[in-house]
């Protein structure tokens, strides 16, 4: 693999990092700045409905930009919001400062999809686009452990300047390895407007936003669930998240080669297949619970691959589908990804405060049922070309 490619994964790892560490040192936050868990827990809400709404519109004003100059423009205001974040005074700083790198990533995240996408040889788009997608499951199973450890050790603030650090790194190795690319003039944006409300194309990204509700609720109440299930501890717990994690790195490589070798229609059909019935699984658990360790642990593990196996699948669909417009595809398709992000949590609490634990795997299935028909819908459409 080129050297530009791993320098992609690398960033979109410590932007996925700083957007999901915060959760691993909350309770130190809101002690020191004096606010409650639930303020703190803002810091995540607001970064990712911040990255949501802005994404398209940075596609927008930075199309013109070279890639380069994009990404390097959004890792020094990434690299300078998180630096700021390390001694900010107070919880309103931090907040404001949340916003400033919510907004490098609505910048960056999509154009280094893209870039991937536009340097990559045909025949292994679905690779690529899987080895970038690495740095999202990667931050999942090393860079939230790694930064809530140091949060631990020297305290919060610590987190927010190694994020700054690793932000420093892969704005230096942008510099040296990126390609410099202009980007194709965008057509119109009458005819962008049109092509991305075609149904196969709106579709899907109502598909993937479903898709990431149904697995993050699960994920983000994955804690829970395992305590009442299988009486696992806080060190049981930290271990099934990192192997869900490692799962995940592992198969959304497997999805790209899978998107390759099948095709992205095929390789969604059996991705998401395997994550409903691993989570059908969980629900089966919960009604024979308690069960052993040894038991959850191997379906945890099923069920961490599936949930990230289908984004290389999602990504070049869209691509394909979207033809001229497959940047702006992908950049809301990072929308719909934020999205199903913040209404995990919000529908997962619904679900616990109706249902209790038991619930969450039940709602989540569902999700995944209903994911799967629209993507069907959007396959259907696809063949239509009227649609």
């Amino acid at each position: 693999m080129p050297g530009w490619l791993l320098v992609l994964t690398f960033a979109v790892f410590t932007f996925y990092t700083d957007d999901y560490v915060v959760a691993g040192v909350l309770p130190e936050i809101a002690r020191d700045l004096a606010v409650s868990e639930a303020a703190a827990g803002q810091l995540v809400t607001v970064f990712s409905l911040v990255v949501a709404l802005a994404a398209p519109l940075a596609a927008v004003g930075t199309a013109p930009w070279r890639r380069r100059r994009l990404l390097t423009t959004a890792l020094v205001l990434f690299v300078g919001a998180n630096a700021a974040a390390a001694v900010t005074p107070g919880f309103e700083v931090l907040m404001g400062l949340r916003v400033l790198a919510a907004l490098a990533a609505a910048m960056a995240t999509p154009a280094m999809f893209a870039l991937a996408a536009t340097l990559a040889p045909p025949e292994k788009l679905g690779r690529y686009l899987g080895l970038v997608s690495v740095g999202v499951t990667g931050s999942i199973a090393a860079g939230v452990p790694l930064g809530t450890w140091i949060g631990g050790v020297f305290g919060w603030r610590a987190t927010f300047a190694a994020v700054a650090v690793g932000g420093a790194t892969a704005l230096v190795a942008v510099l040296a390895s990126v390609p410099e690319q202009r980007p194709p003039a965008p057509p119109p944006l009458r005819e962008q407007l049109r092509t991305l409300s075609r149904r196969p194309v709106s579709l899907g990204l109502v598909a993937n936003a479903v898709t990431i509700t149904g697995s993050m609720m699960m994920l983000t109440y994955f804690g829970p669930f395992t305590r009442e299930v299988a009486g696992a501890g806080q060190s049981a717990r930290a271990l099934l998240f990192a192997l869900a994690g490692i799962a995940g790195v592992v198969c959304i490589w497997a999805g790209g080669r899978a998107t390759d070798r099948w095709g992205p229609d095929r390789a969604l059909s059996v991705g998401m297949a395997t994550l409903v019935g691993s989570i059908a699984v969980l629900g089966l658990f919960w009604l024979a619970r308690p069960v052993p360790l040894w038991l959850l642990g191997p379906v945890s593990l099923v069920w961490g691959g599936a949930a990230f196996f289908n984004a290389p699948a999602i990504q070049a669909r869209l691509l394909r589908l979207a033809g001229p417009v497959g940047t702006q595809a992908l950049v809301l398709n990072t929308t719909s990804t934020y999205l199903g992000v913040a209404l995990a949590g919000g529908l997962g609490g619904v679900v616990l405060a109706g249902s209790g634990v038991g619930g969450l795997a039940p709602a989540s299935a569902l999700l995944g049922l209903l994911a799967l028909a629209v993507f069907r819908l959007a396959t259907a459409a696809s063949r239509d070309p009227v649609a």
